[in-house]
């Protein structure tokens, strides 16, 4: 399967490599985009799950890594959550 990374900057500035199984990440974000907290993680979740359910579909199994890159997302966006204004910024999907 082809996998995908996209480089995301967080609302505090700092920058992470996340990883997709799929390339059906670049259906849920644009590079050079900024989404909302909230949308981004939810977009996030969808895209992995998907990724992780073609991965099942031609393996027979799960992508332990898609759902493992999901909660270091969700883990990661907790610290912004308090703030109504956060946004994260997809700088590049490689």
């Amino acid at each position: 399967m082809p996998v995908m990374h996209f480089r995301v900057q967080w609302p505090d500035g700092t920058e992470a490599n996340c990883y997709s199984p799929s390339t059906v990440v670049g259906e849920f974000f644009v590079a050079g985009q900024r989404y909302a907290l909230g949308e981004f993680v939810e977009r996030a979740r969808e895209a992995l799950n998907i990724g992780s359910e073609r991965v099942r579909e031609k393996y027979g199994f799960a992508c332990s890594s898609a759902m493992d890159q999901l909660a270091r997302i969700e883990e990661h966006a907790q610290r912004f959550a308090t703030d109504p204004q956060a946004e994260v910024k997809v700088i590049e999907l490689l």
